[in-house]
């Protein structure tokens, strides 16, 4: 598998765009964090696989719908504490943030679209070649 290109700074942009934004994770649909932005390793990759396990969920959901295709598009949760917001951001891939309870939850779903229509071909997670091999 070829490696991912490093989008860190990218991400950065909407850190920088949306005030009150805490962590920013682009993960594989299996789990694994593919880019970061605001968030140390251990975090991120806590989060990614939080996420896994959400997209999963939001998918076995959008199988309900009979003229639907079972992919979601876009998960949002307001807990107690702020917002989570992950959105399909390219075959594979998913673009999560988590936001202090004060953010602007409609710029920061606009700017996260943005995000994901101007580098969407850049977070991208191809299929691992070497699953189910022993290593």
């Amino acid at each position: 598998m070829q490696p991912l290109p490093n989008m860190d700074w990218m991400l950065t942009e909407l850190v920088g765009s949306v005030p009150y934004v805490r962590h920013v994770v682009v993960l594989s649909s299996d789990g694994l964090c593919i880019g970061q932005a605001n968030t140390a390793p251990d975090t991120a990759d806590a989060i990614a696989a939080a996420c896994s396990g959400i997209q999963s969920l939001a998918r076995a959901i959008a199988q309900m719908f009979p003229e639907g295709d079972g992919s979601t598009r876009m998960v949002g949760i307001e807990a107690d504490g702020g917002y989570f917001s992950m959105m399909a951001a390219g075959p594979g891939a998913y673009l999560a943030v988590l936001a202090d309870p004060e953010v602007d939850a409609g710029l920061l779903g606009d700017r996260m679209r943005t995000l994901v229509i101007r580098i969407g071909q850049h977070m991208t997670s191809p299929p691992r070649e070497d699953v189910g091999q022993a290593m």
